[in-house]
């Protein structure tokens, strides 16, 4: 693997990082404001890693309330190389069962009044980034290389629909999604994806399927039903994680 030092983005239930050997832990201030909490420098398998929990720890806040681009700043700061990002997604297509992991290849942005761009005309001039592909190819084939080494089924493409939140979606708007092409329904994807492509770091996500999203299963979705599965899945997450850097 080519990268010396890698950034860990955790989302709803991965707040911690307990495998760290940390070094140190603080809140950082940027020209943008403070991070969603404590950034952790540490070693896992002997490499760099820095860790940030996007909602903070504990979970608080909200997905449209979340400083992006205050995180991806501090994690620059911090000198990283690759971000890999952990979010917890609702599934639309088939395959996309509860418990299933998937590496998102594309993503569409159905997100509004966030804060999605360093190119604002104050903080950086305006510019104009390529986002074609907003997943680093060479970083998600590591990832799907890791997780074949840990014996674990994901879906190796998909796509990722990043919607407000924090509430859940309704049936409409998540067969809206589905005829646009989706196959996943997360609050966090963007505009992270497209921060970290003007800041010119590959990024690419690990998403775990915690529920049916609206309409694909019988019943209301229910957060005891996300957390029971969060509790497992989350530690397949961290094998794929663990095999990247032992890899």
């Amino acid at each position: 693997m080519n990268f010396n030092k890698i950034a860990i983005i955790g989302g709803t239930g991965l707040t911690q990082l307990n495998e760290l050997e940390i070094d140190s832990e603080r809140v950082i201030e940027t020209p943008l404001g403070p991070t969603s909490g404590k950034v952790t420098e540490g070693r896992w398998h002997g490499r760099d890693i820095v860790f940030l929990a996007r909602h903070g720890h504990p979970h608080s806040v909200p997905p449209h309330k979340i400083n992006y681009r205050a995180n991806l700043l501090a994690l620059q700061q911090c000198g990283v190389d690759a971000m890999v990002a952990v979010n917890a997604v609702g599934g639309i297509t088939p395959a996309m069962v509860s418990g299933h992991i998937a590496l998102p290849h594309q993503v569409i942005d159905y997100t509004w009044g966030r804060e999605s761009t360093y190119f604002d005309g104050e903080f950086k001039p305006l510019d104009h980034i390529d986002l074609t592909h907003p997943y680093d190819e060479t970083l998600r084939q590591l990832l799907l290389a890791a997780a074949n080494e840990s014996n674990l089924v994901v879906s190796p493409t998909c796509v990722y629909g990043a919607t407000q939140g924090p509430r859940l979606e309704t049936i409409a708007e998540i067969s809206r999604m589905e005829r646009d092409g989706c196959d996943l329904v997360g609050m966090t994807g963007m505009p992270e994806a497209a921060l970290a492509r003007e800041l010119g770091i590959p990024y690419a996500s690990v998403c775990l399927v915690v529920n049916p999203a609206a309409g694909k299963a019988d019943g209301e979705i229910t957060m005891d039903e996300i957390r029971a599965v969060l509790n497992g899945g989350m530690e397949q997450v961290k094998e794929v994680l663990s095999s990247l850097l032992k890899g």
